[in-house]
């Protein structure tokens, strides 16, 4: 065990200047498992927000890889922790999903039924009380619309074919439109970096810092890619003195991640 955490420290660099390690091999949230650059204190967050959800999101053993839908192995190791929640056995939970499956993990869990609902590519609101209530959505072409043929039911089970149908038919061209642009300056955690469209990607904020002296602020992003696979804090391979934390940088062009480059004007809010 200590071997293949010493491995991971090497792999992902999460050592700072100082030799201080930025990871807790026995945390089991993204709280307890990241450790702050020196001179950082976590970013404030509401009790019972989304922000606090993704703070608190669970996390597997340090030495989990990132698996397909499929079960086969990520190959790209971009991944410096595996979120605590099932892929599926289909080929849908990909990064807009992700973003969607979060989301909605929040939602269900505050029982924050009325504000679960997401747009499909063609505008139809999935509302997840209507599923709740036992009605089901019938797709013909492009048009759809909801029929009466289950029982009521707020089970997870239930929550999850809910899920399984919108990563159906919902996507980055659809998500991008639902959500609101925000400043990169008013950046906050459950944030989405988001391009929609074919290819498109999109990845969301899981967390925050500040150093109080200095005001520089830095951030943690999770996602999901092609085909399904685990939802993953992603590595900094441009910073791997902080890895895997991002500096909040005003003055730059572009956010490199490992699997994608997105527009500092593509950042978007729920």
């Amino acid at each position: 065990m200590l071997a293949s955490v010493s491995m991971l420290v090497f792999l992902f660099g999460f050592r700072s200047q100082q030799g201080s390690s930025l990871i807790n091999p026995d945390g089991k949230t993204i709280t307890s498992r990241f450790n702050l650059p020196p001179g950082f204190v976590r970013e404030k967050v509401e009790p019972n927000s989304f922000g606090e959800f993704l703070q608190n999101a669970p996390l597997k053993p340090v030495e989990t890889f990132v698996r397909h839908y499929d079960g086969t192995e990520k190959p790209n190791k971009v991944a410096a922790a595996v979120l605590n929640y099932d892929v599926g056995n289909r080929d849908l939970q990909q990064c807009a999903d992700a973003v969607i499956r979060l989301r909605a993990e929040y939602l269900y869990k505050t029982k924050k039924f009325d504000e679960l609902h997401f747009n499909f590519t063609n505008g139809f609101n999935a509302r997840y009380e209507n599923w709740r209530a036992g009605y089901r959505i019938l797709v013909k072409g492009n048009m759809v619309s909801w029929v009466k043929t289950a029982k009521e039911s707020q089970s997870y089970a239930s929550f999850r074919e809910y899920l399984n149908m919108v990563f159906t038919y919902a996507g980055t061209a659809s998500l991008a439109k639902e959500l609101k642009q925000v400043a990169l300056a008013q950046m906050e955690v459950g944030d989405v970096f988001i391009k929609g469209g074919s290819p498109g990607h999109a990845v969301i904020v899981v967390d925050m810092a500040v150093n109080p002296k200095t005001k520089e602020q830095i951030f943690m992003i999770a996602q999901s890619y092609m085909p399904a696979q685990d939802i993953h804090i992603l590595i900094n391979r441009y910073n791997t003195q902080i890895s895997p934390w991002y500096r909040l940088d005003g003055k730059a062009t572009g956010i490199n991640t490992p699997e994608w480059i997105f527009e500092t004007n593509q950042l978007k809010r729920f």
